[in-house]
């Protein structure tokens, strides 16, 4: 099995390098991933100038492509022009930090998975809940296991898997929980600043601690304990709307 790993931390982030150790034996591994942090950058992409690719190789057995790109980018030139067929499987992560709720649209680690998908390949984003003394080694071996159970349910071309890991602790994890992701919007603020200069800015802050979802979506499970697992889709058509619109009297404009 080729497996084509990335991220949106950048190529020598330690939750890539983790989960590249975590899952030797599991397939042919490539690595192709964004030369410097992407966080936030969501499905952006690279038109205007060039993809810079460089070769990267550390502790003699991490072998990546660094790439002058978005995670977007990386899944494109790897399938497309590096790997020397198509993969089987898309990983991106492990990121720092969790990946749940609206959080979803702006993640770049999401975004690879993404595009990934809309290429017709299966693909699984995976993040570990931020916190202090953050152990990515042991969330990768943990990330394996729950990609080898989502292996063994088989994976039909263009799925896509978002799986989020809790801060460990006691009793945590607490087990494996699939759920739905959280719509609740992100409570934001802009912090308003001057320079040394005197020139004002903004700084763009927000979290989700003053929301409580009313239904057990990703963010509940993870705040939890549990691993957890979303299926997602990138078609953002709203059906019923879809439906209901179709059976309106249409007239063309004069």
């Amino acid at each position: 099995m080729r497996i084509l790993l990335t991220n949106d931390d950048g190529v020598l982030a330690p939750g890539l390098l983790a989960l590249h150790k975590a899952l030797r034996g599991l397939g042919d591994l490539h690595v192709v991933a964004p030369h410097a942090v992407q966080s936030g950058g969501s499905h952006s992409i690279t038109i205007r100038h060039p993809l810079l690719c460089s070769r990267v190789s550390l502790y003699g057995d991490f072998q990546a492509v660094s790439v002058e790109g978005t995670p977007a980018d990386c899944v494109k030139v790897a399938v497309n022009a590096l790997l020397p067929g198509r993969p089987d499987l898309v990983l991106s992560g492990i990121n720092a930090g969790q990946n749940t709720g609206i959080h979803v649209l702006y993640s770049g680690t999401v975004a690879a998975a993404v595009e990934a998908a809309v290429m017709g390949l299966p693909a699984m984003a995976i993040s570990l809940q931020f916190h202090r003394d953050m152990d990515f080694d042991a969330a990768a071996r943990l990330a394996r296991g729950v990609v080898e159970q989502l292996l063994a349910h088989g994976l039909p071309p263009g799925r896509i898997y978002n799986i989020n890991l809790p801060e460990p602790g006691p009793g945590r994890p607490r087990g494996v929980r699939v759920a739905p992701q959280s719509t609740r919007a992100l409570v934001e603020r802009l912090d308003r600043r001057a320079d040394p200069t005197g020139r004002e800015y903004y700084w763009l802050n927000g979290d989700f601690a003053s929301l409580e979802d009313d239904a057990p979506t990703d963010r509940v499970a993870l705040r939890e304990g549990y691993v957890c697992v979303t299926p997602l889709q990138f078609n953002l058509t709203d059906a019923a709307l879809l439906r209901e619109m179709q059976s309106w009297e249409w007239r063309l404009p004069s």
